[in-house]
């Protein structure tokens, strides 16, 4: 990264930077290596770092929830790849709440130079010169950026948060709605607004079983309990 470059992060329905990395699981190529698949993309500040620590424990022992969505995770930072192996081996030995010998299956990577960090605006010179902080893109099969998240060095990630997200995204790509304020799979769901004048007049008289009108633009349906559809 040359002294002096800016740091311009990719918005939500940007096409997600391409880049090819060395990680602990090899050299990868992004998107192609991911092509059909949903992607967890994060930083973490550094290796060896209490709070990242914790990170990787937790969102490894998630590794087959995760699976289960159709995600992959790629973990991201500035320290090199002799750093990394040591500290997943270092992660493997520990035991913290009801997770032991967690084993890091997922690629981490490498990047001393900043390329890929760049790209993605993980590094908030204010914040930090050396070290990225906590972002988190999520990253659809097309590869599309479907939503960020930053966090500061010293507030670790909620990743459950992570999952609630990637299944409201299936969920709206399936189904055609949104997911209201604080929304967990299996709750109810919000029906798109009505774009005339008639379609809302007709929408507040569209009462059923499963649907219920707060008022013409704000109208729910029960969800269904079918398994998502992985796109």
């Amino acid at each position: 990264m040359e002294a002096g470059q800016s740091f311009c992060i990719p918005l939500i329905g940007d096409k997600a930077p391409a880049f090819h990395a060395v990680t602990t699981k090899g050299d990868i190529d992004f998107p192609e290596d991911y092509q059909g698949q949903w992607v967890i993309l994060f930083s973490h500040p550094s290796d060896f770092t209490p709070v990242c620590t914790t990170e990787f424990m937790t969102l490894a022992s998630m590794i087959n929830e995760f699976k289960a969505l159709n995600t992959e995770m790629i973990g991201i930072s500035a320290d090199s790849i002799y750093s990394h192996i040591a500290w997943l081996r270092k992660i493997k030995e520990m035991a913290w709440k009801d997770m032991k010998h967690v084993n890091v299956t997922f690629p981490l990577i490498a990047d001393t130079n900043m390329e890929i960090i760049a790209k993605y605006g993980m590094l908030h010179p204010e914040h930090s010169k050396a070290q990225t902080v906590r972002a988190v893109f999520i990253i659809d099969p097309a590869g599309i950026i479907r939503t960020i998240m930053y966090y500061p060095s010293s507030t670790g990630r909620n990743m459950q948060e992570l999952v609630r997200v990637i299944k409201s995204l299936q969920k709206v790509d399936a189904e055609g709605i949104a997911t209201p304020a604080n929304w967990m799979p299996n709750d109810d769901v919000i029906l798109p607004p009505p774009g005339t004048y008639e379609d809302a007049a007709e929408r507040v008289e569209q009462i059923s079983e499963n649907r219920y009108c707060l008022d013409w633009f704000l109208s729910f349906q029960q969800s269904s309990h079918a398994p998502i559809q992985h796109s």
